[in-house]
């Protein structure tokens, strides 16, 4: 079975607007095991995804955009996908979100955590320490992933198995909470983000 752990082991490739102009779900998915890539400087640190939840627009009860809510905050999300929306909780953590699908429907994947490469020692076991470690903050709203050069994902081949289940932190969302749009490998455990209280609100 493929180690989400590992190192690359081919040059990967950067992922191109195609891979993000699809639904949700789908991209949510896909996303766990890929590499994202942050370039400070002349460094670039990398980490592979291991875990995302899909947030399905209008008719998803954990969606920012649910009702077709709109707002100067939400406005990216119904631009077209391979966008970041990125929002603070508790005015402090920001949160990662990859908008995805074609321009008007406000879907979104937020990034919960990935696994340090290259030997970076960075804690990423949760969406708010994964933006630390990388140094996104709210300076990435709306930042393009297929054509900026501080930021993108890309693929080395790897494909791990994917499990998937409820969104965590989401009891606001009644019916929707139980959603199985988290993704994680499905034989690995660490590095993904802890439970916790599912009352806070963080997904798109």
């Amino acid at each position: 079975m493929p180690d989400p752990h590992k190192k690359p082991t081919v040059e990967p490739v950067r992922l191109g607007r195609s891979f993000f102009l699809r639904d949700g779900v789908t991209v949510a998915r896909e996303l766990v095991g890929k590499i994202l890539v942050r370039k400070i400087g002349q460094r670039c640190l990398r980490c592979r995804i291991v875990e995302t939840e899909a947030y399905m627009g209008p008719e998803d009860r954990a969606s920012h955009a649910y009702g077709n809510r709109k707002s100067s905050r939400t406005a990216v999300l119904y631009g077209p996908g391979g966008v970041l929306y990125v929002y603070l909780i508790y005015g402090m953590h920001p949160m990662c979100n990859v908008v995805t699908n074609v321009a008007g429907i406000p879907q979104a994947v937020l990034l919960r955590a990935a696994r340090p490469l290259d030997g970076l020692e960075s804690a990423m076991d949760g969406p708010g320490k994964l933006c630390h470690a990388l140094r996104i903050d709210m300076g990435f709203y709306g930042y393009d992933l297929a054509e900026g050069g501080k930021l993108w994902v890309a693929d080395d081949g790897l494909r791990p198995r994917v499990a998937s289940s409820p969104r965590v932190n989401i009891d606001y969302a009644g019916d929707h909470r139980d959603k199985p749009w988290r993704f994680t490998p499905a034989d690995v455990t660490a590095s993904v983000s802890p439970p916790g209280g599912r009352s806070r609100r963080t997904g798109p």
